[in-house]
């Protein structure tokens, strides 16, 4: 699978449009705040996180204790 059916793929499910958007409105969430108004398990919400990392559209830095997610909306341009 390459770079651009990665993102395709990742933008393909609302949930993970969501938590994009949550990201958008402000950045370097933790997991437990991105869990907020997501009808979803915290390990469903995991799962969707990968997928947006696989696909380069989210990094993740820890800080602490806590992981930080951030939005990367490089891949989106490049394909734009």
């Amino acid at each position: 699978m390459d770079d651009d059916d990665r993102v395709f793929r990742a933008l393909a499910d609302p949930t993970r449009r969501h938590l994009l958007d949550r990201l958008f409105e402000r950045d370097g969430r933790t997991l437990t705040e991105l869990l907020e108004g997501v009808e979803m398990s915290r390990f469903g919400v995991m799962k969707h996180l990968r997928v947006l990392e696989e696909a380069g559209m989210v990094v993740t830095r820890r800080a602490g204790r806590e992981k930080l997610h951030f939005l990367n909306a490089v891949p989106v341009q490049l394909i734009a």
